[in-house]
């Protein structure tokens, strides 16, 4: 079952649990005790610096598309999914492996991954992913999926645990908070996210196309997905 969502300016501006403020897309974060260690992608090495606040351009890397497999595949499956959302975590754990076995590591599909932040919490994680080096994209990802309830839902500050996390894959606080700050940078992800969402009509997370074809519903289990992949490649 997908998340219902309507993607808005105002949806960003609402406080995620743990006292996540976000005005005017430029996030504040407070200190907090060190994250679980074991919350850390396997890769530590340091992050690339961040682009300057309000030098985003249509050219910026960390806008570019995130994609894995075979370039030659005929048919690209894209997700567009929030870090924020359940649904979204469960496919990425519990779904995703299997796409990945059968499909993705075979050849038959390229897959796209699509930052469709709900709020300012899965705003700012897509914002930190994205400005990873590309092949640490995924791993930090999955590793805010595999920590959601912990991150978001325990009561504690989710952006003072994302910038533990954040730490962990090797970015230091002074790039954490140019990331943080970035008002350019933030509009940008927000805006591409809009694009999608009135183009393609995303009414819910986590929301699939296999080429030209929307997926009605989530793949639920890797016989529909199959049954997708099979069509577009059709």
């Amino acid at each position: 079952m997908r998340s219902p969502y309507r993607l808005t300016r105002r949806s960003l501006l609402v406080a995620a649990p743990g006292a996540l403020a976000l005005s005017g897309l430029i996030l504040s974060v407070k200190d907090s005790a060190a994250a679980d260690e074991t919350s850390a992608p396997a890769d530590r090495a340091p992050a690339s610096p961040p682009a300057q606040a309000g030098t985003v351009g249509a050219t910026d890397p960390r806008l570019a598309p995130r994609i894995i497999g075979n370039p030659n595949a005929k048919v690209l499956v894209q997700e567009w999914f929030s870090l924020t959302c359940t649904h979204c975590a469960h496919f990425a754990l519990t779904e995703f492996p299997q796409v990945k076995k059968d499909f993705i590591d075979t050849g038959k599909i390229r897959f796209q991954f699509n930052d469709f932040p709900m709020d300012g919490a899965g705003l700012l994680g897509a914002m930190v992913a994205r400005s990873l080096p590309e092949n640490r994209y995924l791993p930090f990802i999955d590793a805010l999926f595999s920590h959601q309830v912990k991150w978001l839902f325990s009561g504690g500050d989710p952006v003072a645990y994302l910038e533990k996390i954040a730490a962990l894959a090797g970015v230091s606080k002074a790039q954490f908070d140019a990331i943080r700050n970035d008002k350019a940078y933030a509009e940008a992800l927000y805006n591409q996210a809009h694009q999608a969402e009135e183009k393609y009509h995303i009414e819910g997370t986590p929301y699939f196309r296999f080429n030209n074809l929307a997926l009605p519903q989530d793949p639920g289990n890797i016989t529909k997905f199959a049954e997708m992949v099979k069509k577009a490649a059709s």
